[in-house]
Order: structure tokens, then C-alpha cells, then sequence
């Protein structure tokens, strides 16, 4: 097994962190900057050799890579087969902790799911709008209105916010509009995007669109099938065909 390959579990919000020589666990010091030693770092996650010597039985989750300077690190997630490990670090003393290998503080950062809201705005006709967009992750393609939660952001909040600010219409969305919540991870990188879409239903002969000219390009209504067809994100695709049946 390569050097660069680690094994980050986690379980309840604590991780298992040892020291260059694999002993551990190892708890990590808010605030502390490291000043001695050449390996910049004291603490990293274990190797699969050094689990077997501990002993931790585990199942493996996933996998991903981290680039950090010019080293491709492959990290593999896993859950441990143990009660509630009390002495282990908390992941969110980690990121503090200049003593934490880089590659932990990567990790933590990455199990930090990514919240985005949207909208199915359909209309009297059954037709579903989608907006062309000029930046972000689909640059030049179709998807539905919306975007990333702010901090502290109902999603139903983020999402009529989004929309007014992306196309200039108002939607009203209560807890009573029919919605999905998907999540996937579509990257080597192992970044989880989690979205809540809702379905709101107008008459577009009422509304009176002011596009963002910045973001977006231009709109149009489409029939269901359509839509899926044209949709570029797995979230839109997959909003579309359960919200709109």
C-alpha cells in the first residue's frame, strides 16, 4: 500500500488521528502553531497497515484525492466497527490545529456538505422553465432557477431568494409546496452536494422577468420531457421527473 494512502474514519463527529510512527489516537489543540520538527505536522490519519496493528475493524465508504502542493494524496472514508470512540479527536478541532496534517484539515473540509436550494417553476400549461447560465458549474447550459444556501438559510428562503435574484420573479414557497431533497458526490474529490428543490406552479402570462445579466443568458418554457432532456445537472434531472409526474 502506497505511503500517500490514508484512511479517514469517522464516526459521530470524531476522528481517529495518529502520530508519524501510527501510534494513537491523537488529540488535536485549537490554536496551536506548530514551531518544531521537520514534518511541519504532528498528527495525520492512520494507514490501513497501522489499523490492522491497532486492531479497529472497518467498512470503507468511499474514496478520494486530495491535491495539496505537489502531492496527490488518496484518501479512503470509512466508518469503524466500534462503540462511540469518547478518546478520539473531534473533527472540528482539527481544522485549528496547525499541528494536523493537511490532509485531515482537507478532509474535514470535505465532509462539509454542500447546500444548494432551486426551484421547479411550472406553469398553466405544464411547462417547466429553465434558465441558459453564463458562470458557475454549467456555464452555457440549462438548468433550474436557484443556487448555494447562504449561512443560517431556510431552504425554501435560499430558494425564492434565488430565483428573484437570478430571474426577477416572485415565488411564494411555504412548507406545503411539494419538494425533494437528493444528495451525490460527482467528483474524484468526494465534495457531497445536497439539494432541495420545490415545486411552485404560476401563470406565466402574470409574470415579468428581469434576468440577472450577469448569470443568465436567457429562459425558456419547456414540456416535461423536454426539460429532462435538456437539464444538465443529475439534481435538476432528477427534480424535474419526481416533482413534475
Amino acid at each position: 500500500m502506497p505511503q500517500n494512502t490514508f484512511v479517514h474514519l469517522e464516526h459521530d463527529g470524531k476522528l481517529l488521528l495518529v502520530d508519524s510512527d501510527g501510534n494513537g489516537p491523537q488529540i488535536p489543540i485549537k490554536g496551536r502553531i506548530n514551531t518544531k520538527g521537520e514534518l511541519g505536522w504532528l498528527f495525520r490519519f492512520p494507514t490501513i497497515s497501522e489499523l490492522e496493528k491497532i486492531g479497529i475493524e472497518w467498512t470503507k465508504k468511499g474514496k478520494y484525492v486530495l491535491e495539496i502542493g505537489e502531492s496527490s494524496i488518496i484518501v479512503i472514508k470509512g466508518h469503524p466497527e466500534i462503540a462511540w470512540p469518547k478518546n478520539w479527536a473531534w473533527k472540528d478541532d482539527v481544522i485549528s490545529d496547525s499541528c494536523i496534517h493537511p490532509a485531515v484539515r482537507e478532509s474535514v473540509y470535505r465532509s462539509i456538505h454542500r447546500l444548494v436550494s432551486k426551484v421547479v417553476i411550472q406553469n398553466q400549461e405544464k411547462k417547466v422553465l429553465l434558465a441558459k447560465v453564463k458562470r458557475g458549474h454549467f456555464t452555457g447550459c440549462w438548468t433550474l432557477p436557484g443556487g448555494y444556501l447562504d449561512h443560517d438559510e431556510l431552504p425554501r428562503i435560499g430558494a425564492a431568494r434565488e430565483t428573484m435574484e437570478e430571474l426577477g420573479i416572485k415565488v411564494e414557497i411555504t412548507n406545503d409546496n411539494t419538494s425533494i431533497v437528493s444528495q451525490n458526490i460527482f467528483s474524484e474529490e468526494g465534495i457531497s452536494f445536497v439539494s432541495f428543490t420545490y415545486l411552485v406552479n404560476v401563470n406565466s402570462n402574470d409574470l415579468k422577468f428581469d434576468l440577472k445579466s450577469d448569470e443568465i443568458e436567457e429562459i425558456i418554457w419547456l414540456e416535461r420531457n423536454e426539460a429532462i432532456k435538456a437539464a444538465s445537472s443529475w439534481f435538476d434531472i432528477q427534480a424535474i421527473q419526481e416533482l413534475t409526474k
